[in-house]
């Protein structure tokens, strides 16, 4: 398999070296990382909290999600992971045209994954299932608390939708920077930074979906 030359990486001028540019990079986004599991564990512990004081309504609010799109979702960015992780073996390898394929597969995933959550939100909105005060569904008889579970619906699966939207716009900065041969088997810590970053939020959705789609 024929390989395309990366350009040569420029060192910053604050780094003495490649070496540290590297290690720096990769604390750097460790240390950011650890920031989001402490922003996200507040939430699961809320979750957790009332979900023991109240779960009936807990329960009840989970029968008006849609479980299949919730797994469609988990299936998506399952795979979004593996092609991430693809880009970064190709960059390593120096076949940048597949590394570039697998970076557009990733940004796909990301916007599969919005498209359901915007059919999601938008049924429920219609409804009349919104969060807290905005909560007017009047269809059936609903427990009096059950705004509370929508709005830890809205704050959790929203927080983790503006990541998603985030780390779609890392990728499409990646993918840019790729098709310009930045990088090789020399130099790929953005790609693995961002690939760290896009795997945790795939890891929270996978926490995310049995807790608010499969109550019990």
């Amino acid at each position: 398999m024929s390989t395309v030359e990366a350009k040569p990486h420029k060192v910053a001028h604050h780094f003495d070296s490649a070496e540290q540019e590297v290690a720096a990079s990769k604390l750097g986004i460790w240390l950011f990382l650890c920031t989001e599991i402490l922003m996200f564990g507040g939430l699961f512990v809320g979750y957790a909290i009332y979900k023991r004081m109240y779960p009936e309504i807990f329960l009840q609010g989970s029968t008006f999600l849609d479980w299949k799109l919730g797994a469609l979702n988990t299936v998506v960015l399952l795979v979004s992971s593996l092609t991430m992780a693809l880009s970064i073996y190709y960059a390593q390898k120096g076949q940048s045209s597949k590394s570039t394929s697998c970076l557009w597969l990733t940004l796909l995933c990301g916007f599969i994954f919005m498209g359901v959550k915007y059919i999601e939100y938008s049924h429920k909105l219609h409804l009349g299932l919104a969060p807290g005060a905005f909560f007017s569904y009047t269809e059936t008889a609903t427990l009096q608390g059950l705004p509370l579970y929508f709005s830890f619906y809205y704050c959790m699966t929203g927080l983790h939708g503006s990541h998603v939207l985030a780390g779609m716009v890392l990728i499409f900065w990646l993918i840019i920077r790729s098709h310009k041969k930045h990088f090789g088997p020399s130099y790929y810590t953005p790609l693995e930074c961002v690939g760290l970053f896009w795997h945790l939020v795939d890891l929270i959705w996978i926490y995310l979906f049995p807790l608010l789609y499969l109550v019990e």
